[in-house]
């Protein structure tokens, strides 16, 4: 028996919500599709779905193994469309993830914008500051932030991302400028409470010397929060200095409600990169994806807010 044929008809079943209406959306016989679940269910030698004449339940392993088995036809149907005539049609659901606070400036507003070039494609996105285990959880991307951990994950380079020190004008017009790193320690300074975050301080490195060669600091302030988005405004609100990402600040900076200070002594730039599980073929519709942060991501004004174009 076709091996495909009895995975379209066991996601079919379940998607219908009976043995008949599978049927007769493809124009066989009941019996078929029940000859068909049955052989999966021998061959995999476990039961997948609980079936009564009036309802059909999946099982545990049924549950499990319906996901692989929409990804498996959702992969064959872009591999198909992808040498077909006629160009490059993605489908299939596309699941991604990424910090909370990057995500919701810079990849769920491009969210809605890849649907309308692809809707065939259903995107979940998930917002969160934990790593998340790509492989585990069933993540097709995510977008990360930083220096990334050596894994047996596929990373590509999306864009630059450099950490500043900022304040808004009139905090500097009444408290001064620093003119060098240890100069914070005069300074109100917002900074993370959180542990697990900027556990070495605020990165620098030396004017005119070898710009690898990094050193930290942890300036003190009477305000301290464990959440960037507080700090940010907080920041806005010209309560201290902050040491913030160009992703976040770039626009503010832009439109003179901050400045950056001891840009000299700034840190190298890390970067912000899409990362995915190492797969021989991997899914149009993430391949496109990729694509298109890219595409977006490299846009001179994107960062600033300035002239970001949607695409046509």
């Amino acid at each position: 028996m076709d091996r495909l044929k009895t995975l379209e008809s066991f996601v079919a079943v379940v998607a219908r919500g009976s043995l008949t209406a599978a049927a007769q959306a493809e124009g066989v016989a009941p019996a078929i599709i029940g000859r068909r679940l049955d052989a999966l269910e021998e061959r995999l030698g476990v039961k997948l779905l609980l079936r009564t004449t009036r309802r059909i339940s999946l099982t545990h392993e049924g549950s499990a193994f319906l996901e692989d088995c929409q990804r498996v036809l959702a992969d064959l149907a872009n591999a198909e469309a992808s040498v077909s005539a006629g160009g490059v049609q993605a489908s299939g659901h596309l699941r991604i993830t990424a910090p909370a606070g990057f995500g919701r400036r810079h990849v769920a507003p491009l969210v809605p914008w890849f649907r309308e070039r692809h809707p065939e494609v259903t995107v979940a996105l998930n917002l969160s500051d934990r790593v998340v285990d790509l492989g585990g959880e069933g993540f097709d991307c995510a977008v990360r932030v930083g220096d990334l951990p050596d894994s047996s994950l596929v990373s590509v380079r999306l864009a630059d991302n450099r950490r500043l020190c900022v304040a808004t004008p009139a905090f500097l017009k009444r408290f001064g400028t620093p003119q060098q790193p240890a100069d914070l320690a005069k300074f109100d300074c917002l900074g993370l409470s959180s542990e697990a975050s900027q556990t070495r301080g605020w990165a620098f490195t030396l004017p005119d010397k070898d710009r690898a060669a990094v050193f930290y600091t942890k300036p003190s302030g009477p305000l301290v929060c464990s959440d960037g988005q507080v700090l940010h405004d907080w920041c806005l609100a010209g309560y201290g200095i902050a040491w913030r990402s160009t992703w976040e600040v770039e626009a503010e900076i832009a439109s003179g409600q901050l400045v950056s200070v001891l840009d000299a002594f700034a840190a190298p730039p890390n970067g912000i990169y899409a990362v995915f599980a190492q797969r021989k073929h991997l899914p149009l519709r993430v391949r496109l994806w990729i694509d298109f942060l890219k595409l977006h991501y490299g846009q001179p004004g994107f960062w600033t807010g300035v002239d970001v174009k949607k695409p046509g």
